[in-house]
């Protein structure tokens, strides 16, 4: 069989969870504003390390692994599926697409009588929602089960009429992307109205997609791959859509007004063999550099209704379709310059500067180079022909020079020798360098982030209204803000009153928000959303946090030897800006936190007085006085009563606060499955598990104490 590409080596399990937290935030990224860190090739990599690693110690597996998962386990948006929105597995070779067809056959008992072979398309999944012939809903596939309501962007996708040729209810499902001449529109647009250029045309399409106050429109594209059946489909057409042929029912998809593959030089094409879907592949793969838009690999389905139906679906992905991974593409150019950038925690980093070269569709002109140290093991120079790798069509980067072209020509590249934007000092102890000034060194970039909305969402702090601040000396960092008066903000240009009572009332209202978000907007390196949530729940206080010391840290899930110093160093370097926060009245504790701590105290015959949550000294609930202790809650479908107007992130710090964890998936590990309004294959899988289900009522009466 072909091997599949490597995967990253995990050595322990604090560098398994680690990977894990990695893994579901780069997916989440990946499938919300299509902005990912990891490109697919090191995404894929990272989780077949994480699955390499779980099948060696199935003891250690964390229920937030990304492994069998859709999306990575990355949730998003609140509107259930019809039925669910799986992925797709994956083969990377003829070897490995014979060996997958003739396990398809074995489980059938029998030969496919007929293969579709269509092109993956490189764009973002939804499902698309007709009434009576008219489009009403956009929905994205989120985590298979429920996705985010995108129907802002009705009237703005080419392939998907506003209205069907005939007056039917049906959901069609596809990839909306862009194409090339789109996402030069789409770039030109941006640019016009200040915004950067959108980084490649996948994530223009998802970040176009979720906009929905821009003072300008883009155009899109939708493909369908698939179309079902919703209440109101009349019954011949439903029965149809439950027993043709998949080639068939794309063919129908057209003749309502609907674009599919088929319309594309790549086609949609339906093979009686496994060698003729092998002569299918590589006939699309040799179009791919000519294509108006991008593709990642082809689809093999099973044509048959008969076939798929009685092949059925795993957790994450349908037994009877498959995706052809191609192979990243690889371009030669010349090496023009090194950039060094400073990131907002003071993280320098280099940026290769390339000859625009075109790579799978789009002109790369810059790409990653990781640290000083791969520049020098990689002996790149400038002036170098090098090879760019741009794995996934997503983050483009320097492989390696082609030391056989250099001509003598070339010249080292400069490495810093003190900071790049603030001329201190380079702390140098670590791989990736740092300013010595760390956050101060880049205070702007701090400060947009603090404010962000998974932080301390503080509406009306735009970039450019930081700025204004910064050049007007009201704030050095984000604590500043807390301090500033009316009387400084009306001094301002652009400020009014109104917007500035808006602003004050906005800073105010954040002062309100529980530890966790402090935390978070202190942006620690190596936290996030829910690493900040697991340390304010585990300590309970900021006063807790500032008092650990690296064995404490590493009591924190998914904190290990290696990241527990690095948390002690952060956090003692905060100390001036902590210390500003907490004379400004933020609040410092963690509802429901602290419980581990004083349940550890109470062990040791302390009695738990001076607990972490308590002023009266009366100290927090121990952990297993609260009502979701060492329980694994998975949430799904719509949440009705007390709980309506939560979103699923709010879900889930609700749960950790009752002392629970919040999982994505139902396993053999899940202890209570939330079980709203068309809760779906969740649902199913927890009853035929045995798991404790309750309606979204029951369980706000379970934790009505931390609502």
């Amino acid at each position: 069989m072909t091997n599949p590409p490597g995967f990253t080596e995990i050595a322990d399990q604090a560098a398994y969870a680690a990977a894990v937290q990695t893994a579901v935030s780069a997916a989440a990224a990946y499938y919300g504003e299509g902005d990912s860190a990891l490109d697919d090739d090191a995404f894929d990599r990272l989780v077949r390390g994480i699955a390499a690693y779980e099948q060696d110690h199935p003891d250690e597996v964390l229920p937030d692994s990304p492994t069998g998962k859709v999306a990575g386990g990355a949730v998003i948006g609140d509107v259930p599926h019809t039925v669910p929105m799986l992925s797709l597995d994956n083969v990377f070779g003829a070897e490995d697409l014979a060996s997958w067809a003739a396990g398809l056959e074995r489980r059938l008992d029998r030969p496919v009588k007929a293969w579709s072979v269509e092109p993956k398309l490189d764009g973002l999944a939804i499902s698309a929602r007709y009434r009576d012939g008219r489009l009403v809903q956009l929905v994205t596939r989120g985590d298979g089960v429920a996705g985010e309501d995108v129907s802002h962007g009705i009237g703005t996708i080419l392939g998907l009429p506003e209205r069907l040729a005939e007056p039917v209810s049906v959901e069609f499902r596809g990839e909306v992307l862009m194409t090339r001449a789109q996402f030069e529109a789409a770039n030109a647009s941006r640019v016009a109205h200040g915004g950067p250029e959108f980084a490649n045309p996948r994530s223009a399409a998802a970040g176009s997609l979720r906009a929905k106050d821009r003072p300008y429109q883009v155009e899109m594209t939708f493909f369908s791959y698939g179309m079902l059946p919703l209440p109101g489909t009349p019954e011949a057409l439903a029965e149809d859509l439950r027993t043709l042929a998949h080639s068939e029912i794309m063919a129908r998809a057209a003749a309502l007004g609907v674009q599919t593959s088929g319309a594309t030089p790549a086609g949609a094409i339906a093979c009686e063999t496994i060698e003729q879907v092998q002569e299918q592949v590589e006939r699309i793969a040799a179009l791919r550099g000519d294509l108006e838009f991008g593709i990642d690999g082809i689809v093999i389905k099973a044509d048959l209704a008969a076939d798929q139906e009685q092949a059925g679906l795993s957790s994450r992905a349908p037994r009877w379709a498959i995706a052809y991974k191609l192979p990243a593409v690889e371009k030669i150019t010349k090496l023009v310059a090194v950039e060094w950038n400073v990131g907002r925690t003071g993280i320098i980093a280099p940026r290769a500067v390339l000859e625009p070269v075109v790579v799978d569709g789009s002109v790369i002109t810059y790409a990653t180079l990781h640290n000083a140290g791969d520049i020098e093991r990689r002996d790149l120079m400038v002036g170098d022909h090098v090879t760019v790798y741009k794995a996934g069509d997503v983050i483009p980067r320097v492989e390696a020079p082609v030391t056989h072209l250099r001509t003598g020509d070339e010249t080292p590249i400069e490495i810093p020798a003190v900071c790049p934007r603030c001329g201190d000092a380079i702390d140098d102890s670590q791989k990736r360098w740092r300013c010595v000034r760390g956050r101060a060194c880049h205070d702007i970039a701090s400060v947009r982030y603090a404010v962000g909305r998974d932080q301390l969402d503080i509406e009306g702090l735009g970039e450019n209204r930081i700025n204004q601040f910064v050049e007007a000396d009201l704030i050095a960092d984000f604590g500043d803000l807390f301090f500033i008066t009316r009387e400084q903000l009306l001094d301002l240009d652009r400020m009014g009153e109104v917007s500035t009572d808006n602003l004050l009332l906005a800073i105010e209202q954040a002062k309100a928000k529980p530890l966790n978000k402090v935390f978070c907007a202190l942006g620690v390196r190596g936290t996030g959303r829910s690493m900040s949530r697991r340390i304010a729940r585990h300590f309970g206080t900021m006063d807790a946090i500032r008092a650990a010391d690296t064995e404490a840290f590493q009591q924190v899930e998914g904190i290990g030897p290696e990241k527990a110093p690095v948390l002690v160093e952060e956090i003692a370097e905060l100390s001036p800006l902590i210390d500003k926060l907490i004379a400004a009245g933020l609040t410092m504790t963690e509802p429901g936190g602290g419980a581990i701590q004083n349940a550890a105290r109470t062990e040791d015959g302390e009695g738990g007085e001076g607990g972490q949550n308590g002023e009266d000294g009366e100290g927090a609930e121990t952990a297993a006085a609260l009502p979701l202790a060492d329980m694994n809650v998975v949430v799904t479908g719509s949440m009705s009563g007390p709980l309506a107007d939560l979103s699923r992130n709010e879900m889930n710090e609700l749960i950790e606060r009752a002392g629970g964890k919040a999982s994505s998936s139902v396993s053999a590990r899940t202890s209570l499955l939330v079980a709203g309004e068309k809760a779906g294959s969740k649902r199913a899988k927890a009853e035929q598990l045995g798991t404790k289900i309750l309606t979204p009522e029951e369980f706000a009466a379970l934790v009505a104490d931390h609502i």
